[in-house]
C-alpha cells in the first residue's frame, strides 16, 4: 500500500505524495498518487460541461484519491460567486465517489463551510492545504470536521490548536523538501519527527484508502 507522507504537492512525478493536477494535464505515472480539480485561480470563469466531463473522468481513475485543489480565494482569482460555484461541483463529485476535497482557502473559511452546508454536503471531507489562517480559524474549520495540512509557513498557535489525528503536511509549491516540513512541525508539536511521520501518514492512508 502506497505510503503518503507529503499530502500535497504540486511538483510532478514525486513519491510518496498526493500530486495535485489540473485534469488538462493529467498523465498518470505507474506508482504515483494523484488529486484532480480546477485551481480557483485558473480560468474556472471559463470552465465548460466539457471541461467537468474531463474532471469526471479523470477523478475515477485508480491512481486518483482525492478531488482538488478547488476552493476559494479572496485575494486572487476571479469574483467569489464564481469560485463558489466551481467548488461547489467539485464537492458534489466528491459525494459521488466518497473522495476527500482538498481546498484553497483564503480568508474564506466561513464561505467555503456555508457552501458545503448550503448543499447539504456537510459530510464531505475538507483538507484545508496550506493552512496559515490564525487558531480561531483553525478552531472554526475542525469544529466543522476539516483537516487540517500545513506546510513550511503556519501559525503555530494553529498548528498547536490542531489534533494530531486532523493533522497533515505537504509542500505545495514550495522548494522545500517534506522532511524539513515533518522536522519543523515536530518541533513546534514537541514531538519526535518519527512520531509525526507515523501519524501524517496513518490519517492519509485512513483519508484516501479507508
Amino acid at each position: 500500500m502506497t505510503t503518503i507522507l507529503d499530502f500535497h504537492t504540486h511538483r510532478p512525478n514525486t513519491a510518496s505524495a498526493l500530486i495535485s493536477v489540473d485534469p488538462r494535464h493529467f498523465d498518470p505515472q505507474p506508482g504515483l498518487c494523484y488529486s484532480v480539480g480546477f485551481h480557483p485561480w485558473h480560468g474556472v470563469e471559463n470552465l465548460t460541461l466539457d471541461d467537468y466531463a474531463m474532471l469526471d473522468r479523470c477523478a475515477r481513475h485508480p491512481q486518483v484519491l482525492a478531488i482538488g485543489e478547488t476552493g476559494m480565494d479572496r485575494l486572487r482569482g476571479p469574483d467569489l460567486e464564481v469560485q463558489q460555484l466551481a467548488f461547489v461541483r467539485h464537492l458534489r463529485l466528491a459525494q459521488v465517489l466518497n473522495k476527500p476535497v482538498v481546498a484553497h482557502c483564503v480568508r474564506t473559511a466561513q464561505d467555503i463551510l456555508a457552501a458545503r452546508h448550503r448543499e447539504g454536503l456537510d459530510h464531505v471531507t475538507l483538507v484545508i492545504h496550506g493552512m496559515r489562517g490564525n487558531e480561531h480559524v483553525a478552531r472554526t474549520l475542525l469544529d466543522a470536521g476539516c483537516y487540517l495540512s500545513f506546510g513550511i509557513s503556519y501559525n503555530i498557535a494553529a498548528l498547536q490548536a490542531t489534533p494530531i489525528s486532523r493533522l497533515l503536511i505537504e509542500t505545495d509549491d514550495s522548494h522545500v523538501d517534506i522532511s524539513d516540513v515533518a522536522d519543523a512541525v515536530s518541533r513546534a508539536l514537541d514531538i519526535t519527527t518519527g512520531a509525526l511521520i507515523n501519524h501524517v501518514t496513518a490519517t492519509a492512508r485512513l483519508l484516501l484508502m479507508g
